[in-house]
């Protein structure tokens, strides 16, 4: 690959600065950041420095306990803050990382996962007789986004600090990853890439649509900003995302649609809609955001938790970094949460805040810090093909409490990511006294009319039979270590109507025993209602509620 002379300049340059100027840029760079992205991308990059491992050149796995193994996006994520933070021997390690992770990215056309990236080093080869090819485990293909993504951004913000032997090797990988990326056709080869499936979708519109330009490759480019313009379509019917209201997902997607309007061309459809699209997001995260409880309210579309003070969402670090760590969800001692991986983002974010937050509306920035008050919000949004007709969605905020609902009728159950654990359509949070208490509805139905209001949530089974069951997740509490009825809710005074059999059983679900497992490291307490015997007619089951 050729290089331009302007490349070799900077290079040129690069090489005559003396060593001991290197920490004047770290402060020229981390210190133009504003405050709070300035504590987020510290606070965030000393976490991973406990981590590395300089004689692998990646991060060991953060995630969980997992016999000293390396990881391979998150060492990614922090190769792209050492180039920010660039002190002592940070540009150095960061080329090595890249380096090393673009060594083992897959290479050959013929497979399925070409142009992806090794989830782990020490993993074996995909695709042989001891390692079978399963996509979302032993590889990902949205990997191929969130790698391509932080490449861009390091080249993007960093290029003078990298030398043109790793530029041209990252060119190469991203080239890869956007060719890989495009084997991707939802419904084929046990894909499900829909322009529906919002975040990698729009990544991959950006990765492609960037990289052609870069490369000069025009048959690259367009299909970036053909597949760009179906993700806006969905969009624009509502001005919601497909992927609605996920604390994860929505902050992986306010991340892409930053890289849409920040390093893209005017010529760009992703340029003329990003900006826009960021703003309507966050209008309606400062609806459903209740600053009292730190959290946004139901319902939620993909999830990782009943409650963001207790695992980390990537939403919370946009939150940082609008409103401060303080007013966000992430709780002081960050390493306790729950997926805490994901802080691992945190440098990215920092780096992209200063001007993502040129893109959110004042008025918007006021509802995030102060709660606004009783209030309800409706919207809908649409993830083909899985939706049957878009899902309805109806919130309810007051003072600490809230309560969130969506009505679908879908192809599945459990929602597109077909995963009743992350799908979340109605719930009920409210403020218990000590902590943030949590009423859910698991999905056991493919279809369900919910509908929140001031004080209520709805729930009834369009397609239901007298052998269906509702079955309701509920948190544990400080002051009630055993339930067994709605009357040892703490804080919150719970009556139950409707044409269900009112005999219902309660289970617990613990890490050390109980009827059920914990879902995403949350125990918790299931009541289970059946319907009466040879019921006819459409199953509903009511919550009334009211603070105590």
């Amino acid at each position: 690959m050729m290089f331009s002379l302007k490349r070799a300049i900077q290079f040129a340059s690069l090489l005559a600065i003396p060593a001991a100027c290197a920490p004047s840029t770290h402060s020229s760079y981390v210190s133009s950041l504003p405050k709070n992205s300035q504590t987020l991308f510290t606070e965030s990059m000393e976490w991973m420095d406990g981590f590395y491992d300089p004689a692998a050149g990646y991060l060991f796995d953060e995630s969980s306990a997992t016999a000293l193994r390396h990881e391979t996006r998150s060492s990614a994520w922090y190769a792209i803050g050492l180039l920010a933070r660039n002190t002592g021997d940070d540009v150095k390690n960061a080329l090595q990382i890249i380096s090393n992770v673009i060594d083992k990215q897959y290479k050959d056309p013929k497979d399925q996962w070409y142009g992806d990236y090794q989830k782990e080093p020490e993993e074996p080869t995909v695709g042989t007789a001891a390692y079978p090819e399963k996509i979302y485990n032993s590889w990902d293909p949205n990997w191929r986004g969130f790698i391509g993504t932080c490449f861009i951004v390091g080249l993007e913000e960093f290029g003078h600090l990298i030398t043109p032997e790793v530029t041209a090797l990252m060119e190469k990988s991203l080239f890869n990853a956007t060719k890989g990326d495009e084997y991707r056709v939802g419904g084929v080869d046990t894909d499900n890439l829909y322009p529906a499936y919002t975040n990698p979708s729009l990544m991959r519109a950006f990765v492609s649509g960037w990289t052609g330009r870069r490369l000069n490759d025009s048959n690259m480019t367009t299909s970036g900003e053909n597949y760009a313009t179906a993700v806006i379509d969905l969009f624009n019917r509502a001005n919601t995302l497909s992927e609605f209201n996920s604390g994860t997902y929505t902050g992986v997607s306010l991340y892409a649609l930053t890289l849409w309007a920040k390093y893209l061309p005017e010529d760009s459809i992703m340029k003329q809609n990003g900006a826009k699209m960021i703003q309507y997001t966050w209008e309606a995260v400062a609806e459903l955001w209740h600053p009292q409880l730190k959290n946004v309210a139901g319902p939620w579309d993909r999830s990782y938790g009943f409650d963001m003070n207790r695992y980390l969402s990537l939403l919370a670090l946009h939150l940082w970094n609008v409103i401060g760590k303080e007013k966000s969800s992430i709780i002081t001692k960050v390493t306790a949460m729950s997926h805490v991986a994901d802080w691992a983002y945190g440098p990215q974010f920092a780096i992209l805040s200063k001007f993502h937050s040129t893109l959110i509306p004042a008025a918007v920035v006021k509802k995030l810090n102060t709660f606004q008050g009783e209030h309800t919000f409706k919207s809908s949004a649409f993830s083909p093909p899985f939706d049957i007709y878009p899902r309805n969605i109806t919130a309810w905020l007051a003072p600490n409490i809230s309560i969130g609902a969506e009505a679908f009728n879908e192809t599945t159950i459990g929602g597109p990511a077909i995963n009743p654990g992350t799908f979340n359509p109605a719930i009920i949070q409210w403020n218990t006294g000590d902590e943030i208490g949590y009423i859910t509805w698991y999905a056991t139905e493919h279809a369900l009319t919910a509908v929140a209001s001031p004080k209520n949530l709805n729930l009834t089974y369009p397609y239901g039979t007298a052998s269906s069951i509702f079955s309701i997740i509920v948190a544990t509490f400080k002051k009630s270590r055993d339930v067994s009825s709605w009357d040892d809710v703490q804080g919150l005074t719970v009556k139950v109507s409707g044409n269900v059999n009112m005999t219902y059983s309660v289970g617990f679900a613990g890490s050390n025993g109980g009827a059920y497992s914990p879902i995403n490291d949350f125990e918790f307490w299931n009541f289970t209602y059946t319907m009466p015997k040879d019921f006819v007619g459409t199953p509903n089951l009511v919550f009334d509620v009211e603070l105590k």
